[in-house]
């Protein structure tokens, strides 16, 4: 436990971290890399890149000494934070060299403003902080390792089959080279991929959600090819069918609930493939639940999965599908293949969805997800029916 004077010091810098929080993260990820190049192995070049990892770090380390009297309430945090840890291959030996960079770089930043009282009660506070995560991690590595078809660390994988969904997006079906079980997932998790293209010094590891519903001898996921994306360009040119792929066990706190609540399934371009996965999820295990999937891309030569959903919907008499595109194509016109032209706002959501009184699962691009976030909450749906994932760090969304 944290003492008063601790607690006290620490909640003292939270104006300080909200004016310098971005710098101190930009400085401490340069010295640490600079000092254990190795972990280039672990981290996500592109986020550290475009200021995506220091964004978040700041704002978890603000988060922290604006709670810190009361850390239990970011415990769903560091629960979240957790399963990208585990599933990266984060280990307890890495906290320590964390701690050390972090300290160094508020020094670094704050210069003088940086007290030996103040760095004290911020090394002591992250003690506590770290052994709550190293707590946590070991048990999610526990279950990953002894959980049926489970496993510790990366698992070679072969693609079995490799599908052009969109002229954008590609699924992977992957088998294990072993021929062993595999660990079934919750419908809104993701597969941890590890590469290391050819000419590249270190390994690159991405996310990626399951596309598919749980409890097949394969998993599926759909990747979006990004122009400067090193891991997606890497599926798409240079993985073919056969190839081998490192896997890590199933992760992700973004799930369904086990409710009878409808649910509304909102995505945003790739943002769709756990939504995919949801709904047939449902569809087998809650056949009698209404859900409602919606679904906003550019237009159809970009829209994946659009005929799997339809099927579904056609299977089930409790399931809706809607689909707006915001830059139709002439042949979307003259076939009628959406049925709204431009974003997916409040007003159309209320016109089919039909009530706030259901769990609202939604995942896309940050801006996409700041504007279904707001109309949520404008229309009055209860924060703990509002569910969504980030792909990347997790950024503010309110």
């Amino acid at each position: 436990m944290l003492s008063q004077e601790t607690i006290k010091i620490i909640q003292s810098t939270v104006p300080v971290l909200e004016q310098y929080g971005k710098q101190i993260t930009t400085r401490f990820y340069s010295q640490l890399f600079s000092n254990h190049p190795e972990l280039l192995n672990i981290f996500n070049h592109a986020n550290q890149r475009e200021g995506r990892q220091q964004a978040a770090l700041a704002n978890a380390v603000y988060a922290a000494a604006a709670n810190i009297d009361q850390l239990e309430t970011i415990l769903p945090v560091v629960k979240q934070i957790g399963q990208k840890h585990r599933a990266l291959g984060v280990l307890p030996e890495h906290y320590p060299i964390v701690g050390e960079h972090l300290l160094a770089a508020i020094k670094d930043v704050l210069g003088d403003a940086a007290t030996d009282e103040m760095i004290n009660a911020w090394a002591e506070a992250y003690g506590i902080i770290a052994d709550a995560f190293i707590g946590i991690e070991k048990e999610m590595y526990k279950e990953a390792k002894e959980q049926p078809g489970g496993w510790e660390g990366f698992r070679n994988f072969i693609v079995e089959r490799k599908v052009k969904e969109s002229a954008v997006i590609t699924s992977f079906y992957l088998k294990p080279e072993d021929g062993l079980d595999i660990a079934s997932y919750r419908a809104g998790q993701y597969l941890t991929v590890r590469v290391q293209p050819d000419g590249d010094t270190y390994t690159h590891i991405r996310h990626y959600s399951l596309s598919a519903e749980p409890n097949k001898d394969y998993y599926r996921i759909s990747v979006k090819h990004e122009e400067q994306g090193v891991v997606s360009s890497y599926l798409h040119e240079d993985v073919q069918e056969g190839d081998i792929v490192e896997v890590n066990a199933p992760a992700g706190d973004f799930v369904l609930e086990q409710n009878e609540l409808p649910a509304i399934l909102i995505s945003g371009g790739v943002g769709l493939t756990p939504m995919v996965s949801m709904l047939h999820t449902i569809i087998k295990a809650q056949p009698n639940k209404e859900v409602t999937f919606i679904h906003g891309a550019l237009n159809s030569d970009v829209h994946a999965f659009k005929n799997e959903v339809i099927e579904a919907a056609r299977k089930s008499e409790h399931v809706k599908s809607f689909v707006a595109y915001s830059s139709p194509t002439e042949k979307d016109r003259e076939n009628n293949n959406y049925d709204k032209e431009g974003f997916i706002d409040l007003e159309w959501l209320k016109s089919i969805a039909g009530t706030p009184q259901a769990d609202f699962y939604f995942c896309g691009p940050v801006p996409f997800m700041k504007k279904i976030y707001s109309a949520l909450k404008e229309w009055g749906v209860a924060s703990e029916h509002i569910h969504f994932e980030f792909f990347g760090p997790a950024g503010e969304i309110e």
